[in-house]
């Protein structure tokens, strides 16, 4: 395929998509007109308006007649977030008169589920600027989940079906219509949930739902400045951890169990690391906070408890001022944002199913090194055996991307720094860095409108990057540069 006719099929494709995704852009719409925001009408249908327009342009250029391609697929992905971020970006210039970097910060923030803003005074931003805030990490975690199923369907470890269960061939659904479906009213149900949790703090329901459509997705934005900590509310601290894990767990479970199908929620491996590193985050940050925070044991077991949770979901909400920790409390954290929650789930970072198979890699590695070359050291997923061949290729694969997981954080925090004289510490920039590349947005502070122009899109880049896992966005450049054969 030529350079031209792939990138067609690629703009093609999105036509169709943002087509489809005008009218749930349209929601907001409705937000100012219960608030009588009559001046923000316009600025809220211009994202669905220019969604429609777009879509109806490119979706009738030429496509390849050759089949949909996986490398065509990660193109279409990574331009659509990118695209999305910049027309959502549209009703903060118009409505807030903020700068086209800002209001560009701001979309991708929003589609990509991370809690960090742009915006001076949440508490005079209008209502239908809130809510599309919200509702943009709302819409962006179902994308993702949709995403990174259909990724993972592709690979060799895995049956070829999305949704298989366990030692069975056929699929869980039928077909990608059935499957997102199933997608659909499973976050559904469990937004309506969070909603009907948060109500029962004694929030309203404006607040509830702001609040629900952030947790549910791993997204973290707030209606106030002084975020979670506005409230002063502990019990809506406690309630928000179970619907911030909620959505950081496998949705395929969520389906298993509503179908009563073999196996349970605990029995995944991706949830029982969870729970596990969760276990370690709450015991190590207690003990930091209270021999190094002066804390008394409550007070550092709550913040502890809450901050891990925030930061192996990646939602980004916080209880606690960061810059005030210790640097080894704060690299520990880190270490938990940049792992991250469950694949298939709303979550960012490097994904629990990649930090296993990792593991696993290397203890199938060692093993092999200690016995005879023709002795077969077997490699098992979910109790089957995988070919030799399949994986090695799939473990190249996973530690490739982790590796440029690594070297985007490191170049970031290198750039940052090289262009930024700041008086925030190196653990303090790496902190940020790996929180913006985990869709996380836990900040120390760094991270404000006041920050040069020269970080805002450092962060709007390494954003971006962090929520598709890298390969899809190489791939859109190789696409652009070199084209495809």
């Amino acid at each position: 395929m030529h350079r031209l006719e792939h990138l067609s099929t690629i703009f093609a494709d999105l036509g169709d998509i943002f087509t489809f995704i005008a009218p749930l852009t349209a929601v907001p719409i409705i937000i100012a007109v219960l608030f009588s925001e009559w001046n923000m009408l316009l600025p809220m249908a211009a994202v669905p308006a220019t969604f429609f327009i777009l879509g109806m342009l490119l979706r009738n250029l030429p496509r390849t007649d050759r089949g949909v391609r996986l490398s065509t697929a990660m193109c279409s992905v990574a331009l659509f977030w990118l695209t999305c971020a910049m027309v959502s970006g549209i009703p903060f210039m118009l409505g807030l008169h903020m700068g086209f970097t800002d209001a560009f910060f701001e979309g991708m923030a929003g589609w990509t589920g991370t809690a960090f803003s742009m915006i001076r005074s949440l508490d005079t931003a209008p209502h239908a600027l809130l809510f599309w805030r919200s509702y943009m990490q709302w819409i962006g975690g179902i994308g993702i989940i949709a995403f990174m199923i259909a990724l993972a369907s592709s690979t060799g470890l895995f049956s070829s079906k999305i949704f298989r269960t366990e030692g069975r061939d056929e699929p869980l659904m039928p077909s990608v219509i059935a499957t997102g479906r199933a997608l659909w009213k499973i976050y559904g149900v469990l937004t309506f949930f969070a909603i009907s949790l948060i109500l029962f703090t004694g929030l309203s329901l404006w607040e509830s739902v702001n609040l629900a459509l952030s947790a549910i997705s791993s997204g973290g934005f707030t209606l106030h400045e002084g975020g979670i900590l506005y409230y002063n509310n502990n019990a809506l601290q406690l309630l928000l951890i179970p619907i911030m894990i909620a959505g950081a767990l496998p949705f395929k479970l969520y389906y298993r169990i509503v179908e009563n199908r073999r196996g349970s929620l605990f029995g995944d491996e991706q949830v029982k690391l969870f729970f596990l590193f969760t276990g370690i985050g709450v015991a190590v940050l207690t003990y930091d906070l209270v021999f190094f925070g002066n804390l008394e044991i409550l007070a550092a077991l709550n913040q502890g408890l809450f901050m891990s949770v925030s930061t192996l979901t990646t939602t980004g909400f916080q209880n606690a001022n960061l810059r005030s920790w210790a640097s080894v409390t704060l690299l520990f954290l880190t270490l938990l944002t940049f792992i991250g929650g469950a694949s298939g789930s709303t979550a960012g970072g490097i994904k629990l199913n990649r930090v296993a198979l990792a593991f696993r890699t290397l203890f199938w590695w060692f093993r092999r090194l200690f016995v005879s070359g023709k002795v077969l050291q077997p490699f098992k997923i979910e109790g089957r055996i995988i070919p030799r061949a399949t994986a090695e290729l799939e473990a190249a694969k996973n530690m490739l991307i982790i590796i440029l997981s690594v070297v985007t954080v490191f170049i970031a925090t290198l750039v940052v720094l090289q262009f930024h004289l700041t008086t925030y510490s190196f653990t303090d920039i790496v902190f940020e860095v790996v929180s913006a590349f985990s869709t996380c947005g836990a900040s120390t502070g760094y991270v404000s409108p006041d920050m040069p122009v020269i970080s805002k899109w450092i962060f709007i880049g390494v954003m971006w990057l962090g929520r598709l896992e890298v390969i899809p966005v190489v791939m859109l450049f190789i696409a652009i540069f070199r084209g495809s054969d």
